[in-house]
């Protein structure tokens, strides 16, 4: 993952310069010419991270048995690199024309939108089912909770916030915020915190339009061949531990005791 550095403004002390031109100008002509000159002088607000734009096309495959739908996964434009790239990119995006079953992701350079992918194979999302008419503006409120660092803030220490998604549906969009590790309660708890107060109560999800899933609890998850083995052992230990857990203690032999 590449990490941005902090960049500052700088050349800000040509703005002190003055030209005879300005002498015959209007106090609110003067004051229109400084906030020009300053917002030239300004660098774009870089983001903490570089972040990927994907679009899903997903298209049906006739050739499937059980009716599957395959990924058709695509990169758009170049990495959001500031806060003005992110903006460009997002008054330009017109979600309500996105169709059904299509999808498009915010995600941090390093990790793509795939429940397989080597680096979400161990994680889980949030998914919010929210309504047409208020998708657009949850979907923007949501992407800047990412970029921002918000979300990266609420979640344990050791883990890592991987994304953000919208997906169409037949009467709604479906918002998903996927991090990498499942296994951190503290991430998952935090995530729903924070998502339900940063959203104004008027379009704020209700208890029955959001859940929490792994992403290997999924029907279609299916690991490539050179990870199933690395999961089986996972699962392996985790059986191992639990077991070890609930074995009740042996009762102690009084006579035993001297």
């Amino acid at each position: 993952m590449s990490m941005r550095p902090q960049l500052f403004t700088r050349g800000l002390s040509g703005l002190s310069q003055s030209t005879s031109a300005n002498d015959a100008q209007s106090p609110a002509e003067q004051r229109d010419d400084a906030k020009r000159n300053f917002l030239k002088t300004m660098r774009p607000l870089p983001t903490q991270h570089y972040w990927n734009v994907y679009f899903d096309r997903q298209s049906k495959d006739h050739k499937s048995d059980n009716d599957e739908y395959n990924v058709q996964l695509e990169q758009l434009g170049s990495p959001i690199e500031s806060v003005q790239d992110f903006w460009r990119y997002n008054n330009n995006t017109p979600v309500d024309q996105i169709k059904m079953r299509e999808s498009i992701y915010l995600f941090k350079q390093g990790f793509k939108p795939v429940w397989e992918d080597r680096r979400n194979i161990n994680g889980g999302s949030w998914t919010f089912r929210v309504p047409k008419s208020a998708g657009p503006d949850i979907w923007t409120r949501v992407q800047l909770l990412a970029i921002g660092e918000k979300l990266q803030s609420v979640l344990d220490e050791n883990d890592q916030l991987c994304g953000v998604g919208l997906s169409v549906r037949f009467n709604s969009h479906l918002i998903t915020v996927w991090h990498r590790d499942s296994s951190k309660q503290q991430s998952i708890d935090g995530m729903l915190a924070c998502i339900l107060e940063e959203l104004p109560q008027e379009i704020r999800p209700k208890p029955d339009n959001y859940f929490y899933k792994k992403h290997q609890d999924h029907a279609g998850f299916k690991a490539p061949p050179e990870l199933q083995a690395v999961l089986d052992s996972q699962k392996r230990t985790e059986k191992a531990e639990a077991d070890a857990k609930n074995q009740p203690e042996l009762p102690v032999d009084a006579s035993s005791v001297p």
